[in-house]
């Protein structure tokens, strides 16, 4: 089927005649002609973009017009063949201009506002911000037309357009600079956007008819590009109406990347791929709508045809990601050593170095499954749960100060024991939505306790177990997605009716027991309206898609609550449901991030059509296995843990250096920093002594961020005043290496008589057998002959030889702290 405006050379030359149709002098078709070429080395095909180059000739001239970017406008009513040419290709239109000689009036919601989105007047930076610009605002990406009308034609004694002299209108003076504007020129005066707002203008500022057909959907041609480095193609937008009328909109829709470096787009959609391989999500916005093309551009040169026929399969993760590898035709990284795999998986499951023992007895084995092997007693050893539960407790845990020291420590200890227990990951979700109780009982009421009001704990419930950052659609329409605030607002209503019986919050410390339970009684009215909203979740189900993102089954609407029920429970059935295509999906990519150094999606928790996973099939294969397995976060990290893609070398190769979303070799991270404390405190043989906490506590195991420790703070311990969800920033800094040189604490567990340090030196070994039992400790391995003759230097005196003397426990004590002053200590590789 031949698309109008769409040219796909991938045959013989040939001459088609297609119809065309312009309805009035601002309507435009943008064309849009691509070949498929097909790369001989590496047997791929790519799209080859001839738009802005190929010859556009009309039969009748003064009918149409072609400008530089391919597009069509009509000049006359009438009809003319349209024909193109690229260079052996030719192919005729028949084009039918309508309503140039006599146009239809103008309205403000069909035509001026798309003009206002397009050119950022109503975005954010602009007018768009919450109380506008310069006295004049506009609703945000234009969600509230009869609030923008409002302020373009009647607010400010309607200084801002003149129906009598539209030329001497603000709103054309202002955008076309010819008065001072802040936003400088966004209108030429011969554009079809300054006609388009004049004659409205002068047509007396007319609303669009009560029944006016409006955009419902919108999508990208062409879907998929697959570019050569530094190469450019053309996109097109087309946007179907309500009454089933399909209108290119090209030239009024906004474009953006997911990432510009790899792959930009220009404003009249025009993409250019960078010297970089990748994939890219390109977005074109019209009004509230979204649609996107992904663009990819492999590595250039080829692999051997069998390359990733010949690397080991473990399970399907390992499938998945070589799928996606070979497309875009990156290598994988060598596999890691055994040694560098003992301490990865180790920190990474329950956040302990493996000693000196375990690392040479794990070294000794010979069994071809010992990597599953350890993974699968990692995964039962005591301190999994800690370590895990640490994770949710940067999510979770509110400041005790505002809710009560004992509320804190018994939901801190709740969330432990969810994870020993081995509570499957729903039941943990929907235990925490519907907690009814006392705080001092029952742990999770206090995150109700801590989030008083229904629009604080939806976005908190919306990000955590949706992976939606719905916190914009508060105010105003998403701007980067579909959620509009009638959503938020219906998600919101689910909390309203929680019933609170105590003393409340008494800053600014408030210790006292509360009492949440399910009331009779409340409500969420709608800013904008003042309606009361009802209880409503966000999307009902559809067959393998989302509704709200276009699916055309139809799909039953989730069940509504009773009068007198709890309606967090609709909300929770809701939310951990099987047909949920968010909740499986962001957990999967959480425990991927954590594990793997990435998300598949990045951000995390922000999971939308904008923001592109970076595979897909992979997201969507965990999540579902996730769903398969009775939500198992047990049997999930096992999963991606004995995958060979898991097992991989954080050392790149020369055809994965640029990889750093494809999941071709493993991402270091640094360590989180009770992590890191629990480490050094491993290593030296000192323990740390914390503030109310019994002796031997780990940092793991504190309850509070609030217990003062200048380490864990300067490695990245979220602020205690900060309201979960706490994300921690991983990059390193100049104060964390000074910290690990000159923090008197650290050196106090170097020099420690109970230490290592202090009992190697007393022992009779070598100076070799320190030197590797320090790397063993540290690394996990021996040292290289290079790195042990390096470090004999600090045995050069003869006394540091003798045991017990002075000058050994010098040397051993230097080289402990210059093993942890290494990035390979305080990395995970």
């Amino acid at each position: 089927m031949v698309v109008p405006g769409l040219f796909a050379f991938e045959g013989p030359a040939s001459t088609e005649s297609v119809p065309l149709t312009l309805n009035g002098p601002t309507d435009r078709i943008q064309l849009l002609i691509s070949a498929r070429s097909a790369e001989a080395e590496s047997g791929r095909s790519f799209d080859v973009d001839s738009t802005r180059t190929a010859k556009i000739t009309f039969a009748d001239p003064s009918i149409a017009r072609a400008d530089s970017t391919g597009g069509l406008t009509g000049l006359a009513d009438g009809k003319t063949a349209v024909t193109v040419e690229a260079g052996t290709i030719r192919k005729t239109y028949e084009l039918t201009v309508n309503g140039v000689n006599s146009p239809r009036e103008p309205n403000f919601e069909v035509d001026v506002q798309p003009i206002l989105t397009r050119l950022g007047c109503n975005s954010g930076p602009c007018h768009g911000k919450q109380r506008g610009q310069n006295g004049f605002q506009l609703s945000l990406f234009g969600f509230d037309p009869d609030f923008d009308y409002h302020s373009v034609s009647t607010e400010d004694r309607g200084r801002r357009v003149f129906p009598t002299s539209p030329e001497n209108s603000l709103l054309l003076l202002k955008g076309s600079a010819r008065t001072p504007h802040g936003g400088g020129k966004r209108l030429d005066p011969e554009s079809p956007y300054y006609k388009t707002i004049y004659d409205w203008i002068a047509a007396g500022l007319p609303h669009a008819p009560k029944d006016a057909a409006r955009p419902v959907s919108v999508t990208t041609e062409p879907r998929q590009i697959t570019l050569k480095p530094k190469a450019n193609h053309q996109i097109r937008v087309l946007a179907k109406y309500s009454d089933d009328s399909v209108r290119d909109v090209t030239h009024l829709a906004a474009f953006s990347s997911s990432d510009s470096v790899t792959v930009a787009v220009d404003s009249d959609g025009q993409v250019a791929a960078g010297p970089l391989p990748g994939e890219v999500a390109v977005s074109a916005r019209f009004e509230n709508l979204f649609a996107s093309t992904e663009v990819t551009i492999p590595q250039p040169g080829s692999l051997p045809k069998d390359y990733f026929e010949k690397l080991p399969r473990y399970n399907k993760v390992d499938e998945l990601v070589y799928g996606r590898l070979q497309k875009l035709g990156i290598a994988v990284s060598a596999p890691a050593d055994d040694a560098t795999f003992l301490r990865r998986v180790s920190l990474d499951i329950i956040g302990r170095l493996p000693t000196p023992e375990e690392t040479e007895a794990f070294l000794a084995d010979h069994c071809t499954e010992k990597r599953e092997k350890l993974v699968d007693s990692l995964l039962e050893r005591p301190e999994f749960a800690d370590h895990q539960a640490m994770k949710w407790i940067d999510l979770l845990r509110p400041n005790p100060y505002r809710v009560g020291i004992k509320a804190v420590i018994n939901l801190d200890a709740w969330i432990r024991d969810q994870f020993r227990r081995e509570v499957p990951y729903d039941k943990f979700v929907y235990d925490i939505l519907t907690a009814s109780g006392s705080t001092f009982d029952v742990s999770p009421a206090t995150i109700f306790r801590d989030r008083r009001e229904p629009e604080e704990i939806t976005t908190v419930v919306s990000q955590l177990f949706l992976g939606i950052r719905l916190e914009c659609a508060k105010c105003h329409h998403h701007p980067f997605e579909v959620w509009s605030q009638e959503d938020f607002y219906g998600l919101a209503a689910h909390f309203a009716r929680i019933g609170r019986k105590g003393t409340g919050l008494s800053p600014p410390i408030s210790g006292s027991e509360e009492v949440m339970f399910p009331g009779k009684s409340g409500r969420v009215e709608h800013p904008r309206t003042g309606v009361t909203v009802e209880a409503k979740p966000l999307f009902a189900w559809a067959t393998g898609t989302d509704p709200k993102t276009g699916s055309a089954e139809a799909t039953p609407e989730p069940k509504k609550a009773d009068a007198d029920s709890d309606l967090r429970r609709n909300l929770a059935d809701w939310i951990t449901a099987p047909e949920n295509p968010y909740f499986g999906k962001v957990i999967a990519n959480r425990v991927w991030a954590d594990l793997m150094g990435r998300g598949i999606v990045e951000p995390v928790d922000d999971i939308r059509a904008t923001n592109p996973a970076s595979n897909p099939e992979l997201l969507e294969w965990l999540a579902q296995d996730f769903r398969a397995t009775g939500h198992d976060l047990k049997h999930l990290i096992r999963t991606i843990t004995t995958s060979y893609v898991y097992g991989l070398s954080s050392v790149p190769v020369e055809r994965n250096v640029g990889d750093t979303r494809f999941f071709s070799r493993h991402y270091r991270k640094r360590l989180r920093a009770e992590t890191l404390l629990d480490a050094v405190c491993d290593v030296t043989g000192v323990p740390e002594s914390f503030t109310g906490a019994p002796p031997g506590t780990r940092a793991a195991a504190l309850w509070t961020f609030r217990t003062p420790n200048v380490f864990l703070d300067t490695f990245g311990r979220p602020d205690p005043n900060q309201d979960p969800p706490c994300e921690r920033l991983a990059e390193g800094s100049v104060t964390q290496a000074l910290h690990l040189m000159n923090a008197p604490a650290l050196q106090e567990k170097i020099r420690g008589d109970s230490g290592l340090a202090a009992q190697l030196a007393k022992s009779e070994a070598a100076p070799e057998a320190i030197i590797d039992r320090l790397y063993l400790t540290c690394f996990s391995r021996k040292p290289s002959d290079r790195e042990r003759e390096i470090a004999m230097r600090a045995f050069g005196d003869p006394e540091s030889r003798k045991p017990g003397t002075q000058a050994r426990r010098v040397a051993v004590e230097d080289l402990l702290w210059a093993l942890l002053n290494t990035a390979e200590f305080v990395i995970v590789n």
